[in-house]
This record gives structure tokens, sequence and C-alpha cells, in this order.
């Protein structure tokens, strides 16, 4: 019992902290091009994280549950243990400003506690089944490969949206900023539908305690992973909004609208093939796309590159503290 309720709340920790860590990438444009305030914007963004996360599948979070194999009395310190090492690396992180992703926590910690739990045969490795990602190569595979994605599709839509934006009215150039809150929506939906399922998915196999989610998500697991997640998009990211609108790319709304567009194909792309996307990963890539696209120097590749560290070290880091939280876990009643 003591397990499970530490597993119900580090399922619901993660849903505030992908509020806090990733979510908040989906308003990050709106300010960069300076559309309105911060509080118009995050409400905006609360809305429709809240209309993603209703209305999402479970194709996403079927792929994060399955990462291990370890039975029913395994998995929910498994869970727990990956959770909780997910929640505290990315809330450590972000307060120094860093757009780290709980995300790509949530993976190492699953791979490391699986492995306390387990060894190598209890962990999913996977690859990939078609073009559906399967277990931990998968998502790595498939979180690797986004970000390039998402830079090179924002390019070649920025590049077209140039050439359409130079042949209009400087008045009528204004509608472009209506082009973008309605693109930071489709992000907002888009998040709230891959990353809303990574905590609905973890709540739910912990709450039933069988180690899969062959019974679904339960309607309150939905609603109130949906509500966390929108509502510490508002409460706690503000901080990785500002670094992400003014830290990595100077561009105009022409750019901006170019990598929300981009950055939502991608995302509800992921969320359709049940990939566990880092919304973080993919806007900044997005933004970093743009402004490559627009000129070289309208990047700041320090702060590209500082972002990129600390992706590259999160798997190993969270792998191992989330081995030690199992078998701490496992002890308990």
């Amino acid at each position: 019992m003591i397990v499970t309720v530490i597993g119900v709340a580090g399922a619901l920790a993660v849903a505030a902290l992908l509020g806090v860590s990733d979510a908040p990438n989906a308003a990050a444009a709106l300010l960069a091009a300076r559309t309105g305030s911060y509080t118009a914007v995050a409400a905006w963004s609360l809305a429709w994280h809240v209309a993603g996360g209703l209305l999402a599948g479970i194709a996403v979070a079927r792929t994060v549950v399955e990462m291990v194999h370890v039975g029913a009395p395994a998995s929910v310190p498994v869970l727990a243990a990956a959770s909780i090492t997910s929640v505290g690396f990315t809330w450590a992180t972000t307060r120094r400003g860093l757009p780290t992703s709980a995300s790509v926590g949530l993976v190492g910690g699953l791979a490391g506690a699986g492995l306390a739990a387990g060894g190598v045969g209890a962990v999913e490795w996977g690859g990939l089944a078609g073009v559906r990602p399967v277990g931990v190569l998968g998502v790595l595979i498939g979180i690797l490969l986004a970000p390039f994605l998402a830079a090179g599709a924002a390019g070649l839509v920025d590049q077209l949206a140039r050439r359409v934006a130079v042949r209009l009215p400087r008045s009528s150039r204004r509608e472009l900023h209506g082009g973008l809150w309605l693109a930071s929506a489709a992000v907002a939906v888009a998040d709230g539908t891959n990353d809303g399922q990574k905590a609905m998915g973890l709540l739910a196999v912990v709450v039933s305690g069988t180690g899969t989610l062959a019974g679904g998500i339960a309607p309150w697991e939905r609603v109130s992973c949906a509500l966390i997640l929108a509502a510490f998009t508002v409460l706690g990211g503000r901080r990785v909004v500002a670094r992400v609108s003014r830290g990595l790319a100077r561009g105009g709304a022409v750019d901006d609208l170019a990598a929300q567009c981009a950055s939502a194909g991608v995302i509800l792309a992921a969320a359709a093939v049940g990939l566990p996307l880092s919304t973080s990963t993919v806007v900044t890539s997005s933004m970093v796309g743009a402004g490559v696209s627009a000129r070289r120097r309208h990047v700041r590749w320090a702060g590209v590159l500082r972002i990129f560290v600390a992706w590259a070290v999160t798997v190993p880091a969270c792998g191992v503290v989330a081995a030690g939280a199992y078998e701490v876990l496992r002890r308990f009643p």
C-alpha cells in the first residue's frame, strides 16, 4: 500500500513536471513574437493542453509502460522509482532554467529500475516494429531523430512562408499573429495528447496493480492528469518559456509561425504511432531550424549546446538513481 501511494503520487508528479518542463514550450513562440502578455498566453495554453489530454488515446501510454516486463508484484515499485527519479532530476534542472525533459528522464528511470528488478531480460530494449517504436531503444531513436526532423521541417516551412509573406501587403502581415495563436494551440493540443498519456499510463498501471495497461485508462485518471499537466504549465513553466523564447534564436513572426507549425506536426505524428516525444526537444529544435533558415547568426549556439549536453546526461543519470530507488522501494510493505 505504501508503494502504491508513492506510485500514484509519482505519476501525478510526472504530469506536474511535464507541465513545468515540457508543456510551456508550446507558449514560447507567442512570447517570442510579443503577441500578448504572459497571463493571456498561459491561459490560452492551459485550455488547449486540457483539450489535448482529454482527447488523447493510449498508444503513447502503452509504449511507456511496456518498456519493462517485471510482473505484477514488481511493476508498482519499478514505475514508482522511475517516476520519482524523473521528477527529481527534472525539478533540479528546471530550477536553473534548462528545458530538460521529464520524458527523457522517465525513459532512463524505467530502464534503470527495470534492470534492478529483473536484469537485462526485464527491459524491453526493442527498436522499431514497422513505424511504431518499441522499448527503450525505439523511444530513444525517436527522441534522437525528432529534433533533426523538427528543425528540417521548420526550415522548409519557414522558407515557404517567407516567399508568401514577402508578396503580402504590410497591413495584412498582422494576420500572421493570429495564425501564430492557432499554431500555438495546435502545439498545446499535440503536447496534451503526448505528454498527458505518459502520466496517465503510469497512473493506470499503478492503480490497477496488474502490471499492464489491458484495462485501459479510466476517465478520472485521464481528467486528473490532463488538469495537473495544464495547471502546472501556468504555475511553474515561466522560466522555461523565457529560456526558449529568448535564449535560442531571434526571429520574426514568420519564423515563429513556421516553428510552431512544424512542432505541432511532429508531435501529433509521434502520438499517432505511440512515440513519447519530448516537447521541449521538438519545439527548441524547430525554433533553431527556423532561425538557421533565416540567418545562422540568429541562433545562439551556446544555448543550444548547453541544452543538448543536459539531455545527453539525463538517461544514464536517471537510470542509476532509479535503480537505487527501486532497491529502497521494494523493501516497503
